[in-house]
């Protein structure tokens, strides 16, 4: 792996959210995963609820806080950076999912810092058999970090 750094800012309070290094190697994981061995950097924001549906409301035209916004970068022509782009997570959001999932926090918030990246690398879930492909991607990622499937229902 190449040149990896990610920038994390806390716009929300810290409790229960992972520390930096977390993300660092959730999004490091999700780029051997996709086989980028470029230099990168991503910028990952921590949110409220109040944030996170603004941002949604804004970018998505969706008026609730979601779990993950992606927000790949889009560099102008001869512009060579290793900026893959932004990720903002919304902490109230991501507890409560992992509560109402039966998820452990921890194995949620990787899961979504990694669906994240694989989202700013161009991946997707639009059709069937994108969605297929960016969820084998995340399952076999999370595997790797001892992290059971996501898309299972817990037992």
């Amino acid at each position: 792996m190449s040149k990896l750094d990610v920038a994390v800012g806390y716009a929300a309070p810290r409790k229960g959210v992972p520390a930096s290094a977390s993300f660092r190697r959730w999004i490091e994981a999700a780029l051997k995963g996709a086989k980028r061995r470029k230099a990168t950097e991503v910028s990952v924001r921590i949110v409220d609820t109040e944030e996170g549906q603004a941002l949604n409301l804004q970018y998505r035209g969706r008026d609730y806080a979601t779990n993950v916004l992606s927000f790949p970068v889009e560099l102008p022509p001869g512009v060579d950076l290793p900026l893959i782009g932004d990720l903002v997570i919304c902490a109230p959001v991501v507890a409560r999912e992992a509560a109402e999932q039966g998820k452990k926090p921890a194995d949620h918030w990787a899961h979504l810092t990694i669906h994240g990246t694989l989202h700013l690398l161009g991946y997707d879930h639009i059709d069937e058999a994108e969605a297929e492909t960016m969820e084998a991607l995340e399952t076999k990622v999370l595997a790797g970090l001892g992290i059971s499937d996501p898309y299972l229902a817990p037992l």
